[in-house]
């Protein structure tokens, strides 16, 4: 996951005053790190890790750091306590909050710091690349690799955002070294960390904003729900998460429905025979791809969308069928 070199140059800075260990960091190099009393340790970042984030975390983390040889700290904005407490003492998860709020056990050495109180930052001077229009740019990007030269202006059109969104989201791109323009054309690289990036960005900050409506089965038929007539009905409405997974991998008994659409929910109602429940087991987002990029022959949203749905569960069969979305229809970002 990208990191923010700023993070981690205050994170280092605040453990050394609260500490008292010897702290030094480096960012000035492509893979910035931090050594503690002589140990380097790799980092991973996370924005901020939420109580709703925090599987998903888990699983892209141990991924990310699986093939690598030294310690690697999780370096965060925040971390909830309890969240805390989950990754020290379950995961075994190095973390490092900007407050000092830390744990980071080493062959020679522990370091567990909590209470830390949350400090108010300003934001300013965000990054793009990982907001709305940028989460949106990257998914085109990704799902459609073929069209890497696309010009600006067709990227914009495809990924429903604004000519000047396209150009600073890939200049930070080019900044955090995803993206790279030669003469022989354009490309993304290191393109599985840009697909963890992405998933957390997805689940932070646009997927809530997307859900229309929780709705519920009127006939009892949770394990009929195959058979429900999604391509017969108004717009465009496509099966996402576990029963996407389902389709795409045949590995997955579906127990939560996620459907995606770029109707009025109140059409499903009328043409799926659902009902509107606070409490309902399926979960009705709006299509934020451009509708013109659908076929009323798919059933299943994007593989990459399916992917994060899966991965932001934080259920392990979930996971295990999102690697095998990863191995298969997503393989070309490996």
């Amino acid at each position: 996951m990208a990191i923010d070199r700023e993070i981690v140059e205050e994170a280092a800075a605040k453990l050394k005053a609260i500490s008292g260990f010897n702290v030094l960091s480096s960012t000035v190099n492509k893979e910035p790190y931090i050594i503690i009393n002589g140990t380097k340790f790799r980092l991973a970042y996370v924005k901020e890790v939420t109580k709703a984030l925090k599987d998903v975390i888990i699983h892209l983390i141990q991924t990310e750091i699986a093939d690598k040889k030294n310690p690697f700290i999780l370096i965060t904005k925040y971390i909830p306590n309890d969240v805390g407490q989950q990754y020290s003492k379950e995961n075994r998860i190095n973390y490092l909050d900007l407050n000092g709020n830390c744990y980071i056990r080493t062959d020679t050495f522990v370091i567990l710091i909590t209470g830390q109180r949350r400090e108010k930052i300003e934001k300013t001077n965000q990054s793009r690349a990982f907001q709305e229009a940028g989460i949106k740019i990257i998914f085109w990007l990704l799902n459609n690799p073929e069209q890497i030269n696309a010009t600006y202006r067709i990227i914009a059109k495809k990924s429903g955002v604004s000519l000047a969104s396209v150009g600073y989201v890939l200049q930070e791109l080019t900044a955090l070294n995803f993206f790279m323009k030669t003469q022989k054309g354009n490309f993304l690289k290191n393109k599985k960390e840009l697909l963890n990036r992405w998933v957390l960005a997805y689940h932070d900050v646009l997927r809530q904003r997307l859900l229309l409506k929780k709705m519920r089965f009127t006939k009892n038929d949770k394990k009929e729900w195959s058979r429900l007539p999604v391509q017969d009905t108004q717009g465009t409405v496509l099966w996402g998460g576990e029963p996407a997974g389902s389709i795409l991998t045949r590995y997955l008994s579906p127990m939560v429905f996620t459907l995606y659409t770029d109707s009025s929910w109140k059409t499903l109602i009328h043409d799926l025979d659902l009902a509107p429940s606070e409490n309902g087991e399926i979960e009705v987002l709006k299509i934020f791809w451009i509708e013109e990029e659908n076929d009323k022959n798919n059933l299943t949203a994007p593989p990459l969308i399916v992917y994060a749905d899966l991965m932001g569960s934080g259920n392990d069969r979930n996971i295990e069928t999102a690697n095998k979305i990863l191995e298969n229809e997503l393989s070309y970002i490996q």
